[in-house]
């Protein structure tokens, strides 16, 4: 690998890693030669994940519900025992709820807007300290929020709060981005389009549903793991040190 996307010597927190796009992230930074930490609140999914991922690099689970604020603090606390900075913050953990208009539920937007912006907020807020310690100068300390093209796109798909979560986690992310370059701290956002992933295995398992959903995307076809890993990557190693406030859609075309 080239020393431009090398992450060797580096420590990563890659939130809801068990599976889908965190899963992909996890092994493309250890792959680049990372330390990663994942979480999630399955025990049993957390720990098996590690040590699947471990074939690629040094792998460690962390057992974290990050439904509260409580649960933020619980993980950062779990984290500062075990390192002194961290250098690649990935928030990844996310959820969604889809019902029709007249009936969509209250509870299930309070659930997606919990996880999918309040919960980022608090883990970046809860683990500054240790981002301040990795950031400097010449390499900054990287936060990389997985948004959606949802919150680009008009596309709801009857999970109304999904895409509002997503655009703002977007905003936060900008506004996050403006006050933390000063501390060395680069905050980015890969907005996602189709992956494989147990959100949407429920497309992947329905030939003509697949057929349907890649009819709308320009490159008629979902993105794959490696493609994902290398954007994480990117923006983790030097090819994203001049790189912040950005959100950065990976979706074969169908933001356009």
């Amino acid at each position: 690998m080239h020393s431009y996307f090398s992450l060797q010597g580096r420590t990563a927190l890659v939130t809801g890693g068990t599976r889908g796009i965190g899963r992909m992230i996890a092994q493309g930074l250890l792959e680049a030669g990372a330390r990663v930490f994942i979480c999630a609140r399955d025990a049993e999914a957390c720990h098996e994940t590690a040590s699947e991922l471990s074939a690629f690099g040094e792998c460690h689970a962390l057992v974290a519900d990050l439904s509260s604020e409580d649960g933020a603090k619980a993980l950062a606390a779990a984290l500062e025992q075990r390192i002194e900075q961290l250098d690649i913050l990935v928030n990844n953990a996310g959820t969604t709820w889809g019902a029709p208009l007249e009936s969509y539920p209250v509870k299930g937007w309070e659930k997606v807007m919990q996880l999918n912006v309040t919960s980022v907020f608090s883990c970046i807020q809860q683990l500054l300290p240790l981002l301040r310690k990795a950031g400097n100068d010449a390499s900054p300390a990287r936060v990389i929020n997985i948004g959606s093209v949802a919150g680009i796109t008009s596309h709801g798909e009857d999970a109304y709060a999904y895409g509002p979560s997503k655009a703002a986690l977007h905003q936060l992310s900008r506004m996050l981005a403006r006050e933390l370059v000063a501390e060395h701290i680069n905050v980015n956002v890969i907005a996602p389009g189709r992956f494989p992933s147990k959100m949407t295995r429920f497309i992947a398992n329905d030939p003509d549903a697949m057929a349907r959903d890649t009819a709308l995307i320009p490159m008629k076809r979902w993105g794959r793991g490696e493609e994902m890993a290398a954007l994480a990557i990117s923006l983790a190693s030097t090819a994203g040190a001049y790189m912040t406030g950005n959100i950065i859609p990976i979706d074969g075309g169908f933001h356009l």
